[in-house]
């Protein structure tokens, strides 16, 4: 059936590979493996010698149409490792030694899209050394060690400390900070680390991790670096940060950026609010924290937000106080129609980052150093954002909203 469906090409197609096999004498599948070695580097030698033409502008032998000084020069053999073995391919020079190949990369050592990315490539997706190890060979027939496991990772970590130092835009709709954890080893000892992560919305609605910094633990001093950080990178103004409830952060974003509007995350103050209610209160509790929160505007938050205290501050008086004590920077979406509101009330959209990074990583129990950190997060980092191609569906609407309460910060 399967040969009635095939078309006239396809048939032409196999009649001709039928006559490889019977000329080229295949008796077994060592033999076929050969064949497509011969195969492939007849491809990258015919291509090559396109590329020169190309780069002559006289195909050879063809001297009336000659125009330049430069000539071809022979070949240097070149030894690439693939899917099917070790294929030995000449490659043409020209006599001026400028010909730069794109077929075939004069650095490249292998094909099947160079051994290296697929190690960077298992590394970024949390694969263990031993792991990367096992798939080389297992794939391409490849013995690699940790050795050179390490060696194609670190060459990641000045490109990932450019990317650290990078200019930024001027200017930010939203910009989301939090901090995830992981342990490092330290002279000796295992130290738990802060990574702190910034991810961006600019005026045009498109996301972007603006940073990832390894620090000590989750301190508002810290912070202040990152945020100083990213005004030398060329961060003029933020519109609106959105944080958790970590003591001292209001104090650090006022310091550099003094117009900008913190809003605490109201899904980390639910938390902390609930977390040591009775089970048999909480589904009550929480109902009529969630009139709060989900009031129509600030005066009508205010008073769902008493009439929960005079219900609940007998049994758990610190959590209406709480409340109280963070409103001016919980408080702050009421301002904002509902898109905006949406937007910035949690901090969702850089837990759901950190949430993948933990993916990534939680194959690492302990880090070795502060830099192999680094190359396995911004290796993880540059595998999820491929994904953030696109600006938010609802950003023109957003964006309406924010030019009219920042009317006088946006930028002509």
């Amino acid at each position: 059936m399967a040969r009635k469906n095939r078309s006239p090409e396809e048939n032409e197609r196999r009649a001709k590979i039928r006559e490889l096999l019977q000329a080229s004498n295949i008796s077994s599948m060592d033999d076929i493996q050969n064949l497509f070695k011969e195969t492939i580097a007849e491809f990258i030698e015919n291509g090559l010698d396109a590329e020169l033409d190309d780069e002559l502008g006289y195909s050879k032998y063809d001297y009336k149409n000659k125009w330049t000084d430069n000539s071809r020069n022979g070949h240097s053999n070149k030894t690439l490792r693939t899917s099917f073995g070790d294929v030995k391919v000449a490659v043409p020079r020209n006599r001026n030694g400028e010909f730069e190949p794109q077929l075939l990369k004069k650095n490249q050592t292998s094909i099947s899209q160079d051994i290296e990315e697929k190690i960077l490539s298992m590394y970024a997706k949390g694969m263990t050394t031993s792991d990367i190890e096992s798939h080389i060979r297992d794939i391409y027939g490849i013995e690699v060690s940790d050795t050179t496991v390490s060696r194609v990772t670190d060459k990641i970590l000045p490109i990932a400390k450019e990317w650290q130092q990078r200019p930024l835009e001027a200017t930010y709709a939203v910009v989301f900070l939090d901090a995830i954890h992981f342990h490092v080893r330290s002279e000796g000892q295992i130290v738990k680390k802060a990574v702190y992560i910034a991810i961006g919305i600019n005026l045009d609605g498109r996301k972007d991790v603006l940073g990832m910094w390894v620090g000590e633990n989750e301190s508002a001093k810290f912070w202040a670096t990152v945020l100083n950080s990213l005004r030398n990178r060329g961060v003029e103004d933020i519109f609106i940060a959105c944080t958790d409830n970590l003591t001292g952060f209001f104090a650090a974003i006022e310091a550099v950026f003094p117009k900008t509007g913190i809003q605490n995350c109201i899904i980390h103050q639910i938390r902390n609010s609930t977390r040591y209610v009775s089970y048999k209160d909480l589904k009550a509790l929480v109902a009529d924290l969630k009139a709060v929160y989900a009031a129509v505007d600030e005066p009508s938050a205010l008073e769902a937000l008493e009439a929960f205290a005079q219900r609940w501050d007998k049994k758990y008086p610190k959590i209406s106080a709480s409340w109280q004590d963070n409103w001016p920077n919980l408080s702050t979406y009421f301002k904002f129609p509902q898109e905006v509101r949406r937007l910035i009330y949690t901090t969702n959209a850089i837990e759901g980052f950190n949430r993948q990074l933990r993916k990534v990583t939680k194959a690492k129990s302990v880090f070795p150093t502060d830099d192999s950190l680094l190359k396995m997060l911004y290796l993880a980092m540059m595998d999820i954002t491929k994904k953030w191609t696109g600006r938010r569906q609802d950003w023109s609407m957003i964006h309406a909203q924010l030019a009219v309460y920042f009317a006088d910060r946006l930028p002509d």
